[in-house]
């Protein structure tokens, strides 16, 4: 069913009453994640599995989400199938920066530990830093010193819409100290990254790399403004270089080499992809300590949790036939959020999961890199992400993280308390589409934001 009215220019857009725009629902428009759509809407919402896996799949769903969510101990232990934590680490287990399958939070008070949130090192020279290596472990075994403290605080930057009403967004600004193994290099580049919510990541691995592609646009041919790119990244397993479509900077080109790098990066646990522990040759007094075996996860069981990750449903949309939601997703077009935040894709038909063949999407991105301006830039490059690039976040669940999380906290640092601050904080690419939002009337702002808590 559709429903059709007039549809509006832009600018009539910005001075009309809600009640005069558009309305258009399309059919099946709440199974964002077509088959792998769930209809549970309460806190668990991100980790169901598709209702049509084999007795055989559904096992090593369980199973993958046992080695997903369980914590990880110092080896030697007992339980030898998990042990062999840090000696450094960001977290004991993967739910420890992805809690339910979801998104993880900002420290909210200064000197509160980081939770979730890591940071990315490189050298002025964009190259691990020679002790730190590419990430800061801020944790350690008992015994261990981390390699350093983070605290974070935040400025309060004020500003005003067209219509007079007052906004705050605030911007955080972070501070080491007690390098514990030497000092980290001078001028050294970081990047703070937040665990991301997990539902659908294997629909968006089953997108044809074709059909992304076919989006970029690196020299704004068309003259939109609007100039994603592709980020190619290098396939460990593979030994070639291939398109980039996880991480903030679409810097991992699939969920395998995700989730090895995270085991190594975030908990110290070794994999066939990675047999060498992250620590760095000026950290020589760790790399004596037990571990857990070579590697540390078989991977018989990383094949596991990377299957879990593959199969993650989807939430439903919510009310989606509410003239609020209606008139707000014709706003998200004609204000060009769509541009980058794709609505719907159709998956490949020859993946080895057949759960995930010829299925409909609405995930809301293009999986490309955009410059998003000044405000959002960490200045550290990412294979050829520059600093001031973010792959585009897939909105759907963005209005479910609430109850998983029980917190609203967006964009690649948690620095935007709700949507509403994630939109002011666009820039670059993007600046039109904010200075748009910001000339909108209070009634337009809410249907567009009723729309965006509706994915």
């Amino acid at each position: 069913m559709r429903l059709r009215i007039l549809l509006f220019s832009i600018v009539g857009l910005l001075n009309c009453k809600p009640e005069d725009v558009v309305l258009e629902y399309e059919e099946n428009e709440e199974l964002s994640g077509g088959s792998l759509t769930t209809f549970d809407l309460g806190e668990n919402a991100f980790g169901h599995s598709p209702s049509n896996l084999s007795f055989e799949e559904e096992n090593d769903f369980v199973i993958g989400n046992s080695f997903f969510r369980s914590n990880w101990t110092s080896a030697p232990a007992s339980a030898t199938a998990r042990d062999g934590l840090g000696p450094i680490f960001n977290a004991s287990s993967c739910g420890g920066c992805h809690p339910k399958d979801g998104r993880a939070a900002p420290p909210e008070v200064y000197g509160e530990p980081l939770s979730g949130l890591l940071i990315r090192l490189s050298s002025i020279a964009n190259v691990d830093d020679p002790i730190y290596g590419g990430q800061l472990q801020d944790k350690g075994l008992l015994g261990v010193k981390p390699e350093a403290k983070v605290a974070v605080s935040y400025t309060e930057i004020p500003g005003k819409y067209a219509d007079g009403t007052s906004y705050s967004l605030r911007k955080p600004n972070y501070e080491f100290s007690e390098w514990a193994y030497g000092e980290i290099s001078p001028g050294f580049l970081f990047s703070p990254r937040v665990g991301n919510q997990l539902a659908g990541v294997g629909l968006l691995e089953a997108i044809p790399s074709q059909t992304i592609l076919a989006l970029a646009d690196e020299d704004d041919l068309n003259k939109d403004g609007i100039s994603g790119r592709a980020n190619f990244v290098w396939n460990e397993q593979k030994q070639i270089t291939e398109l980039g479509r996880f991480g903030w900077k679409a810097n991992q080109p699939d969920l395998l080499q995700q989730t090895a790098s995270a085991f190594n990066g975030d908990i110290g646990i070794t994999t066939s992809l990675f047999m060498k522990d992250h620590t760095t040759s000026a950290q020589s007094e760790l790399q004596s300590l037990p571990n857990g075996g070579e590697p540390e996860i078989s991977d018989e069981n990383l094949k596991r949790v990377v299957f879990y990750l593959q199969t993650l449903s989807v939430p439903a949309r919510r009310n989606v036939k509410d003239p609020a939601v209606l008139r707000g997703k014709t706003l998200f077009t004609e204000l060009k959020c769509a541009s980058c935040h794709i609505p719907s894709f159709n998956t490949e038909s020859s993946n080895a999961i057949s759960v995930l063949n010829n299925q409909t999407i609405r995930p809301y991105t293009d999986l490309l890199l955009h410059d998003m301006g000044e405000g959002l830039a960490d200045n550290r490059p990412d294979f050829l992400a520059n600093g001031k690039e973010w792959r585009t976040t897939p909105l759907w669940g963005i209005g479910m993280i609430k109850t998983v999380n029980d917190h609203t906290f967006l964009l690649h640092d948690g620095r935007a308390r709700n949507i509403e601050e994630a939109i002011l904080w666009h820039g670059g690419e993007a600046e039109s589409s904010k200075q748009k939002f910001l000339s909108l009337s209070a009634e337009n702002r809410k249907d567009l934001l009723t729309f965006l808590e509706s994915l």
